[in-house]
């Protein structure tokens, strides 16, 4: 397979084409790649080009180097970008955008967890489809130890991933808990050894795939209808959804590839 960058605004966010997956890196190890306020404002530079692919079926959030997957925000940075209420606004509405874009992906999302995955890093992951992690991860959100505002759509988010009573846990305490911790909250799907992670994640990536496209992004819109809290499920829009793959040429090569007892080679249309 070969590796195809794409053109960022940072060094410190990496886009990586391999096959049909886009790879989001994280890219500053020597902090635990901690997040800067640059990465936040390239991360929907980089979603966005990997949507416009259409060879792109799959799109996975991961780490620079072994250590971490992203262990917060950069506070070295802190006393430039969020040292005053207008700054610190910016900094927020950076933050959110850069979360919003990759929960509004149209594509399949995984986080791949591997080593610390701390405040931002965790929001980071949540914001994903799919969480995997090492046996190594660490998990947690230490806003309480920094007297930091948390703002609600990320709460939420952790919300609908372990409920409120292990959410106000990870808050409250702020502590660092472990990757079967985190599988046994809801929070990650799946967890490997170091060595295996890699080939686990591709392997998910393999499978999403060969899938139909159009499926998988009506039933990622209706789960985002369903916990949606801004108002009521739009059920004309789901029904619309499932017309539409009824409709598609993907649906008749479904239908055609099963009765000629062969894998389908779907288009996404």
């Amino acid at each position: 397979m070969s590796n195809e960058r794409v053109q960022l605004e940072t060094e410190f966010l990496i886009g990586e084409k391999v096959g049909a997956v886009g790879y989001v890196i994280f890219n500053n190890p020597e902090r635990h790649n901690a997040v800067k306020l640059a990465m936040w404002d390239a991360i929907p530079t980089v979603i966005e080009a990997f949507e416009a692919d259409d060879d792109i079926k799959v799109i996975v959030l991961k780490g620079a180097g072994e250590k971490s997957f992203v262990s917060g925000a950069d506070i070295s940075e802190f006393e430039e970008v969020r040292s005053t209420p207008e700054s610190t606004k910016n900094y927020e509405n950076a933050a959110d955008g850069g979360m919003l874009r990759i929960s509004k992906c149209s594509k399949p999302t995984i986080a791949m967890i591997n080593g610390y995955c701390i405040g931002g890093g965790a929001g980071i992951a949540v914001a994903c489809d799919i969480r995997m992690a090492s046996d190594k991860s660490k998990f947690g959100i230490p806003a309480v130890k920094l007297g930091l505002g948390y703002r609600v759509a990320g709460i939420a988010k952790l919300v609908d991933l372990v409920g409120p009573s292990f959410a106000k846990e990870i808050f409250y305490t702020a502590r660092t808990f472990d990757a079967q911790e985190a599988i046994t909250m809801g929070l990650i799907n799946r967890v490997f050894t170091p060595e295996d992670l890699q080939a686990g994640v591709d392997d998910y990536c393999s499978r999403i795939a060969e899938n139909a496209p159009m499926t998988i992004n009506s039933v990622k819109q209706m789960v985002a209808q369903i916990t949606r809290k801004d108002g009521p499920i739009d059920f004309d829009y789901c029904e619309q959804l499932v017309d539409d793959c009824f409709a598609s040429e993907d649906y008749v090569e479904g239908r055609t590839a099963f009765m000629e007892k062969r894998k389908p080679v779907f288009k996404g249309r």
